[in-house]
């Protein structure tokens, strides 16, 4: 069956009981597992991300083989198309300029009509990791998701870990788009033995002040767990979309974005609602030709009315939110749970995953409730400056000696009453 034809108000439990708030945190027999993983490489370092490399990827390496080699970067680029390195330059400069422009509109002074000023100044972090996925496919995109926001905090030591091919190789293309985006270090290391190493350190891999990126259900339990160390982005797991569409959509361009995004494979998940059954027949028609073995599951959710769909996209926060109707810009104001709203027929998923300038490295499984897509605002910190003229400290001074008092802090009271008692 390419898809599932459901009431919204029948697939509201079984849609809901695996996403956050109704569940938090990660099955303990996965976390246990992943934590002795994490355990052998803070204990063994480079010799368990050998051992494990070879485990998981059925590939052995030598110490000197974890680093990607300047020579080998230099010898992706005679393996990758002139087409395909433009089209990274391309994504790159449009992911970029809309990352400098966000970062631009950060930070502020305040002065008060006390004449107190107070600042607060974006700061870089000094390192980050970046996970990217490998597997049966390479993932040039979502380095440049990770990679360019940043670079464009200025950030000085950015790294990236992703698994080797069978071969122990990396595919050209990430190897390119990595030295496109000024990566510092690139590791033939995944899954969550790479983000120990990130966390924590081997020989080889000096640890970094936060991680970052998309990975399987290991990857996403390495992280929460040396988050009690290091400072993650957020929960980011299989790709999932929800249109959210009248009868006015295209019914064919509905089914190629649900399609294209099970495309990912099993776990990922597409989801369209609608309060049209006409709309749902025909997207089911198209998905019949459309859909292939392996992918992830597709459902058809019809809806009372136009509130019960919205307040569904609601509880449901997904990753991508896609809202093809008549008033889809007045529907987009209704929602404040997604990572991603793409608003219109003429704006699919597929475009922002690589060249819109939005970030595809987006909060999953409903985590979007809590969490925003990975941005600039992931890289930096901000410094907080005040500056109280005497004035206003004799003005503020009452408030603050009535408050320290009365939390039995008499020299925090000393301490602004001496300065005003002339």
């Amino acid at each position: 069956m390419p898809a599932k034809i459901m009431k919204v108000c029948e697939a509201r439990d079984y849609l809901l009981k695996d996403r956050w708030p109704k569940k938090r945190g990660l099955d303990a027999e996965l976390l246990s597992y992943v934590e002795e993983i994490i355990r052998d490489v803070k204990e063994r370092g480079d010799r368990a991300l050998i051992d494990l490399t070879e485990k998981f990827d059925g590939v052995k390496l030598s110490v000197d083989r974890l680093r990607v080699s300047r020579e080998e970067i230099e010898r992706a680029y005679s393996m990758v198309s002139e087409k395909q390195a433009s089209a990274l330059e391309d994504a790159k400069k449009r992911i970029y300029e809309v990352e400098k422009a966000f970062l631009s509109r950060i930070g502020f002074e305040y002065t008060d009509e006390l004449g107190i000023k107070i600042c607060w100044r974006p700061k870089p972090l000094e390192s980050v990791g970046c996970y990217v996925p490998g597997g049966k496919f390479p993932y040039p995109s979502t380095l440049l998701m990770t990679v360019i926001p940043a670079k464009v905090a200025g950030i000085s030591r950015v790294i990236v870990c992703t698994p080797p091919s069978k071969n122990g190789e990396i595919h050209p293309i990430t190897l390119v788009a990595a030295d496109i985006c000024g990566v510092n270090e690139i590791y033939r290391v995944g899954g969550a033995q790479a983000i120990a190493a990130m966390a924590y350190g081997t020989e080889s891999i000096k640890p970094v002040e936060k991680i970052v990126g998309p990975g399987n259900q290991y990857v996403m339990a390495a992280k929460l767990l040396v988050s009690k160390d290091v400072p993650i982005d957020h929960p980011a797991g299989p790709s999932e979309i929800m249109i959210l569409a009248d009868e006015t959509a295209n019914p064919y361009y509905v089914a190629l974005d649900l399609v294209s995004q099970v495309e990912h494979g099993p776990g990922s998940i597409a989801v369209l609602v609608t309060t049209s059954m006409r709309l749902i027949k025909k997207v089911y028609d198209s998905i019949k030709c459309l859909i292939s073995d392996g992918d992830g599951d597709i459902l058809l959710l019809i809806a009372d009315d136009i509130d019960e769909a919205v307040g569904f996209a609601n509880d449901f926060a997904p990753e991508h939110l896609e809202i093809i109707a008549e008033d889809a810009g007045g529907l987009s104001m209704r929602i404040c749970s997604a990572g991603l709203m793409l608003i219109g027929g003429y704006s699919p998923v597929s475009i922002s995953d690589y060249c819109l300038g939005t970030n595809h490295v987006i909060p999953t499984r409903g985590y979007s409730h809590v969490y925003q897509p990975l941005s600039v605002l992931n890289f930096i910190k901000f410094t907080v400056t005040a500056e109280c003229p005497p004035q206003a400290l004799r003005d503020l001074s009452a408030i603050a000696i009535t408050l320290a008092e009365s939390e039995g802090l008499v020299k925090h009271a000393l301490a602004i009453g001496e300065r005003v008692k002339g």
